[in-house]
């Protein structure tokens, strides 16, 4: 007799999830579509985190808080990383199509946060469409850096992240960057 297996395998990933005022590292759970299937997920508007532990950003490294569960508002995110490129999902999604791509070295900030990475991209680069074209919110940034503006102590160095574009204050191609 063979065993059952569900097209839907679910397992836990590890993940360091930035709000505006907190720090929370612990694990969601995800489907065959990664991190970034389950963060775009039109249907839901609110993810859940396991074994949460939380710091405030001010004091990014002492523990506030633990919690087995916390629910929280994806649109209030502002960054998602995870320590393998391969949890935040297929390359067919996580590119967007099956076109080939080039990464381009950028720079963004959010609210509290300075984010350096590459981003993929097909063709000619499209701030505008980047931006606002399409339903994903959040689009992944590899060999990523997150830093606290105002508290430089919180440093984030991942494989692999996924900022909220609806977050994003500025954006700065590294290869426009002017040295002085």
């Amino acid at each position: 007799m063979a065993a059952m297996t569900s097209p839907h395998t679910q397992r836990f990933v590890s993940v360091d999830v930035l709000t505006t005022s907190y720090r929370i590292v612990g694990k969601v759970m995800i489907s065959n579509t990664g991190v970034i299937g389950m963060i775009n997920n039109p249907n839901s508007s609110f993810m859940e985190i396991s074994d949460a532990r939380l710091a405030r950003i001010h004091m990014p490294t002492k523990l506030a808080d633990h919690f087995e569960t916390i629910r929280l508002s994806k649109e209030r995110l502002y960054a998602i990383s995870v320590s393998r490129v391969e949890d935040l999902g297929p390359q067919s999604i996580t590119r967007g199509g099956y076109a080939q791509v080039r990464r381009h070295a950028s720079f963004l900030t959010a609210q509290n946060y300075e984010m350096e990475g590459e981003i993929e991209w097909q063709g000619r680069f499209d701030f505008s469409l980047l931006m606002k074209e399409g339903t994903s919110n959040f689009i992944a940034l590899y060999d990523a850096n997150i830093t606290g503006i105002l508290i430089p102590t919180l440093k984030i160095e991942t494989p692999a992240a996924l900022f909220n574009r609806n977050q994003v204050d500025l954006f700065g191609l590294l290869a426009q960057r002017q040295l002085e």
